[in-house]
């Protein structure tokens, strides 16, 4: 781990390497690498069924690059949060350059559920989610997965396995099964928008 001054080439670098930046309390921007590494198989998400019926219901609008900056703001917006100023400000930079994503669900015309994340190749590196109604975060992990597939891609990576992620289906694999897995990503031609 080692603390730099954090800048769209240096963030895009690090996750072409299989980092990913955390601040500290302080407000220090580290790299972190995890072993073992959380990915969702694209095959393999898990959609109860009260999920089911509520995007079957359509309760929420879902869209995609509507409003990145207020979804990482959302995303930032809880008691305890590793997600700064600073890389508030290198994620824009990469949604600016084409290289960072969200979906957004809307209920009523208001931003009630989201995720972004970074899109390499045929890699999708999930960042961070925030949901203000029920399942509103869930519905745009649906939709993203079905997006990646859609699309061709290859790697949805979770980072750190929490039982949220594990119910929806993602597992741990070893670190350097994720890096062989994110090499061949990288290799691939795909698009996101």
């Amino acid at each position: 781990m080692r603390s730099v001054r954090l800048t769209t080439e240096i963030l895009e670098a690090a996750y072409r390497a299989g980092a990913f930046p955390m601040a500290d309390p302080c407000g220090r921007v580290e790299f972190y690498r995890s072993d073992p590494r959380s990915v969702l198989d694209l095959d393999a998400l898990r959609v109860s069924k009260s999920l089911a019926r509520v995007i079957r219901q359509g309760k929420y609008e879902v869209f995609v690059d509507r409003d990145f900056e207020n979804v990482i703001r959302a995303c930032a917006d809880r008691k305890e949060t590793w997600i700064n100023a600073e890389i508030i400000h290198a994620f824009l930079g990469l949604h600016h350059a084409g290289k960072a994503h969200s979906v957004e669900a809307y209920h009523e015309d208001r931003l009630v559920g989201g995720l972004y994340g970074v899109t390499l190749g045929g890699a999708f590196m999930g960042e961070s989610m925030f949901s203000r109604m029920p399942d509103a975060s869930k519905v745009c992990l649906f939709y993203l997965v079905e997006r990646l597939k859609e699309r061709g891609f290859v790697l949805l990576d979770c980072q750190i396995q929490n039982d949220h992620l594990a119910r929806m289906g993602a597992v741990e694999i070893p670190e350097h099964e994720y890096l062989l897995r994110l090499g061949y990503a990288l290799r691939m031609d795909r698009s996101f928008p």
